[in-house]
């Protein structure tokens, strides 16, 4: 049975082109490494075009279930990838978890090793709406340090981004038994900058979508830039409800700059109930390849005498990003949180 296109459907897909073609010109890329670590939040900001970024951890976790009596050893590796494409909304992600865990059966002593993939995940996010999209309208104020830090409502309107991807199961996976190979997952990401220090960050997903144990999970983050900005600190909150598995979780940690491209971090957490309890922490680093480069954007100038030609829009963008650093660093040597 054959398809019609109608010119209704032509109009209508025009239109979302135009309609989208602000949002995949505006750019995502920071000067400075912008990483989802410490916590497990996802940014609703991609890295931006041609930027590489690892964000690896090493972790140990001590849990213990009171009902089925045991308690486990385990030590974890993170990784996360992520590559800017095509447009700077758009980033790709890969999401990875090893572990090995040692459990001991309390009653008989007898202990079980697993090791393998706790999380195993591909996806692609896009920024579907930005309400700092305009920098010009959005610039700090150099002049006055009060307008640059006072409270904004307009602020609490965030960024969101949606994502889709899979996890992916494969082998004897001690982990998720009798899985599917491959399965769904989707996810809507906000974030607002409450203040210039604070920012706030929420996910809500639905995980391994069309398996026996489908999941709900939402993440809570606020982080804090101190006086020194190469030093932040953040509080998150991660619920998970499924048939197989329900828990509330709470981490804190710290994170520090080493460089535009360099970062290091420490996080410590624990859950609230003892159907396991869990107490963790974890050392980490994230890292990027920047090949970002500012497309030219041809522009008429003002010149009141004529001569009006095209420049290139570069040599704003790096002045626009000069005065940004400039009214960052007035503020942090006025204020001290």
């Amino acid at each position: 049975m054959g398809y019609y296109v109608s010119k209704k459907h032509v109009n209508l897909l025009i239109m979302i082109v135009l309609f989208s073609l602000p949002w995949l010109g505006y750019s995502q890329y920071t000067d400075i490494i912008n990483s989802n670590r410490p916590g497990l939040s996802v940014s609703a900001y991609a890295v931006g075009t041609n930027v590489l970024q690892a964000e690896v951890g090493i972790g140990i976790e001590q849990r213990d279930h009171s009902r089925l009596a045991t308690e486990s050893n385990i030590l974890g590796t993170d990784i996360s990838l992520r590559y800017g494409l095509i447009f700077e909304t758009l980033e790709i992600i890969y999401e990875g978890t090893f572990d090995h865990q040692n459990k001991t059966q309390l009653n008989t002593g007898v202990t079980i090793t697993n090791s393998d993939f706790s999380r195993n995940r591909l996806g692609l996010k896009f920024l579907i709406f930005d309400p700092f999209k305009d920098p010009e309208r959005n610039k700090p104020n150099l002049y006055s340090w009060r307008a640059n830090n006072k409270f904004l409502l307009k602020n609490l309107i965030p960024a969101i981004s949606v994502y889709a991807g899979a996890n992916f199961v494969f082998g004897d996976n001690p982990y998720y038994r009798n899985e599917d190979i491959v399965s769904p997952r989707v996810m809507v990401a906000t974030q607002s900058t409450v203040h210039p220090r604070w920012v706030l960050i929420s996910n809500i997903a639905y995980d391994r979508i069309g398996t026996e144990f489908p999941e709900w999970n939402y993440t809570l983050s606020l982080s804090h830039t101190l006086k020194n900005p190469k030093w932040s600190i953040f509080l998150e909150n991660q619920g998970i409800k499924s048939d197989r598995y329900a828990d509330a979780l709470l981490r804190t940690g710290v994170a520090h700059l080493l460089g535009e491209n360099f970062q290091v971090d420490f996080n410590v957490g624990a859950s609230y109930k003892d159907t396991p309890s869990r107490l963790f922490g974890a050392v980490g680093m994230s890292y990027r390849i920047d090949m970002h480069q500012d497309k030219p954007i041809a522009i008429e100038s003002q010149n009141p005498q004529g001569g009006g030609g095209p420049i290139n829009k570069n040599s704003m963008l790096k002045k626009n990003r000069k005065n940004n650093r400039k009214a960052k660093k007035q503020s942090s040597s006025e204020i001290d949180f």
